[in-house]
């Protein structure tokens, strides 16, 4: 299994890079919709944050998901405007690599806690991806675009999870939030 995952990270290794490149592809609402699908560092962090909420339930299932977007449409702002903020890239993967072992974990830490953690993650993200943007490429399409888009990972998460509450379904959930860290480490050690 370690080989496997490994192997995994190996051949992903490159997408980090080219998820925040910025570029042609920053065009408006339909590069909006689709580009948060396209980077892997987004789509396990944003499925994390959803599996994460959906086990832990109640209020978690909305809160967590809010504070993200939140967090991340600053994010964007700040990286539109040119204000920069440290380590990232590094933060971003940090995110993968923490929600992963909080849904590998089924960890319930306070909503006093959890929001404001998944909200700096979500600046992160909202910021490389707002740096991105170059005046007059529909920054307020592509933002809007992305927000949907971040919004139908983070709710297929809560659902997956939510199925998945009980027996080995669970087990199962957890393992992929532990995949999710595990393949993320070893992307930052073959890099």
């Amino acid at each position: 299994m370690m080989r496997r995952l490994v192997l995994l990270a190996a051949l992903i290794a490159p997408f980090p890079a080219l998820a925040h490149a910025g570029g042609d592809h920053v065009q408006g609402l339909l590069s909006g919709l689709l580009h948060p699908l396209g980077g892997f560092d987004h789509v396990l962090a944003m499925l994390a944050v959803g599996f994460w909420a959906g086990l832990c339930g109640g209020r978690a299932v909305w809160l967590l998901p809010m504070g993200f977007l939140g967090g991340m449409a600053m994010g964007g702002v700040l990286g539109i405007a040119a204000i920069g903020l440290p380590m990232v890239e590094a933060g971003i993967l940090a995110s993968i690599i923490v929600l992963g072992l909080m849904v590998a974990a089924a960890l319930r830490v306070p909503m006093l806690a959890s929001v404001p953690l998944v909200a700096v993650f979500g600046l992160l993200h909202g910021h490389a991806h707002g740096a991105e943007l170059a005046a007059g490429q529909g920054a307020a399409g592509y933002a809007i675009g992305f927000l949907i888009a971040t919004t139908a990972l983070h709710a297929s998460g809560v659902i997956i999870a939510i199925r998945a509450r009980s027996g080995p379904a669970r087990f199962g959930l957890r393992i992929a939030g532990g995949a999710m860290a595990v393949l993320v480490m070893g992307v930052i050690a073959l890099g």
